[in-house]
């Protein structure tokens, strides 16, 4: 995991964007954002228990597995948009990034890898991208039945339960 502020220039949402200003993990926490190093299933699994995921599943985003689809579905993944649960995604294979909105309403982008696990807190304003190699692998686990609805940033998702509470806590 490699987090650092998003250079905010024109271009393919799929390069680094790299600001050279790193952040440390601490400030993701104060976000709400956890992070972990998961070498094994067996890791995944333990968290899981910890925290009551009781479902998951497998994604793989890129354009040999998508087709025609892969482009629009990149630009949809990468809408701002907050959950109304957390998200919880655990690299299996490939890279991709997925940008948090900071306490300044600034982006954060936090590229992930094989290994890493990161958790989003609900109400939390982000988006998400492959890297420029097009191709990610993921499981998305779950604390009920799998839901993913992105709520798109908008006055009106500001007034939800989940972002008034997240924004109570930060």
């Amino acid at each position: 995991m490699k987090a650092y502020w998003f250079d905010n220039t024109v271009g393919d949402q799929r390069e680094d964007h790299d600001s050279g200003r790193s952040v440390d993990p601490e400030y993701l926490s104060k976000l709400g954002v956890l992070y972990r190093h998961c070498p094994s299933i067996e890791a995944v699994d333990s968290i899981a228990s910890e925290r009551s995921y009781k479902n998951r599943d497998e994604i793989i985003v890129s354009l040999e597995k998508m087709g025609s689809a892969y482009e629009d579905k990149v630009k949809a993944f990468f809408k701002e948009h907050l959950h109304e649960d957390e998200e919880i995604r655990y690299i299996l294979d490939g890279e991709g990034f997925f940008d948090v909105r900071s306490i300044d309403d600034e982006w954060v982008r936090i590229r992930l890898m094989k290994g890493d696990l990161i958790i989003l807190p609900a109400g939390i304003y982000h988006r998400f991208t492959t890297d420029s190699k097009n191709y990610i692998k993921a499981m998305r686990l779950f604390k009920d039945e799998p839901k993913w609805t992105p709520l798109n940033r908008a006055p009106e998702v500001d007034k939800i339960p989940a972002r008034r509470e997240y924004i109570s806590r930060a």
